[in-house]
């Protein structure tokens, strides 16, 4: 039994469909404070916070949970930096009270949902696991601080994890039954799509940057293809693989001004764009080397064109928006 912590939420129930068509039995333990109760069509379901300890060991010794995903943690880069309590409380100190359960419950292998505004500023391109680590703001940090503590979870209980960095989650599931539903939306290709359907404007920071195009490249990963990783991180830890960390993105860099032409030729529409200032703290070209996972996990993207990405999530989008939005 796998337990799927913030599993109603865009990522986690990606990742609960794919391990329950699978065959593989799981619980998702969430207080949907930003999941969504529509997304609990597979396994068990327990609400509840990862700050109480007590309640996530009883979930784990009711259920005989053996491996834990932890994807509950709050995202947003700009709300980190002006709400930082918010931040340290649930992705800190609430990663750390999962793990708590855990030991208590004699549960050791763990699969994190990390990030790769681990890095902060990339001195290299691509990013390799080896790249140094500094974050330059308070989302990376927590989950930085994450990563530290698992390392010496490990290297003191004998716990096992593996913990998957990740560049742009995107898309959605090809079937329509889970997608990206975040409120506010700050991802770039739902915010496209969106001015796509309401003849709106989406705003681009920076145009002048040292890139073909003069738009920031990024590596875009459809959010299917992080679950099979998921689903093969835990397949290693249940093997005995030893605990590790793993870059997951396509390696194919993505313009901003080629996500919108892709969203334009898949909608059929032309996106007008509002011109804005670079953001602070924006690295003009941001792209990882996943060879380790290929190699490791035996990982393989199976949706990595741009289109693939942009379409799924177009799909959702029109299935999911609402009249006039």
């Amino acid at each position: 039994m796998i337990l799927i912590t913030g599993g109603a939420g865009y990522i986690g129930s990606h990742v609960n469909k794919l391990l329950a068509k699978s065959g593989m039995k799981t619980v998702v333990y969430d207080n949907l404070s930003t999941g969504h109760r529509e997304n609990l069509k597979w396994g068990e379901f327990v609400e509840g916070d990862i700050l109480d300890t007590a309640r996530l060991e009883q979930a784990l010794r009711e259920y005989k949970v053996d491996c834990v995903m932890h994807f509950a943690a709050f995202i947003e880069v700009g709300e980190s930096m002006s709400d930082p309590e918010k931040y340290y409380r649930n992705n800190a100190a609430g990663a750390i009270s999962v793990l708590s359960a855990m030991r208590r419950a004699g549960v050791g292998k763990f699969v994190f949902s990390s990030t790769c505004a681990t890095y902060g500023m990339p001195l290299k391109i691509p990013l390799t696991e080896d790249h140094p680590q500094n974050p330059i703001n308070v989302y990376g940090r927590t989950k930085l601080m994450v990563e530290r503590a698992l390392a010496d979870f490990s290297a003191a209980y004998g716990f096992r994890y593996a913990a998957l960095r990740y560049f742009n989650a995107s898309g959605a599931d090809p079937e329509l039954e889970t997608g990206e539903l975040h409120t506010p939306e700050t991802h770039l290709i739902p915010n496209i799509l969106a001015a796509a359907d309401s003849g709106g404007a989406v705003g681009m920071f920076g145009d002048d940057y040292p890139t073909p195009d003069g738009t920031c490249i990024r590596d875009y990963i459809h959010v299917s293809d992080l679950a099979s990783a998921h689903m093969l991180a835990a397949q290693y830890l249940d093997g005995g693989g030893a605990s590790d960390c793993f870059n997951l993105g396509n390696g194919n860099g993505f313009s901003v001004r080629q996500v919108i032409a892709a969203a334009e030729a898949v909608t059929g529409r032309k996106i007008s764009v509002t011109k804005k200032p670079r953001r602070p703290g924006d690295p003009p070209v941001l792209l990882g080397d996943a060879s380790k996972a290929v190699k490791i996990l035996g990982w393989k993207p199976q949706f990595a064109g741009l289109d693939t990405i942009v379409r799924t999530a177009w799909q959702w989008h029109k299935k999911t928006a609402k009249p006039g939005v």
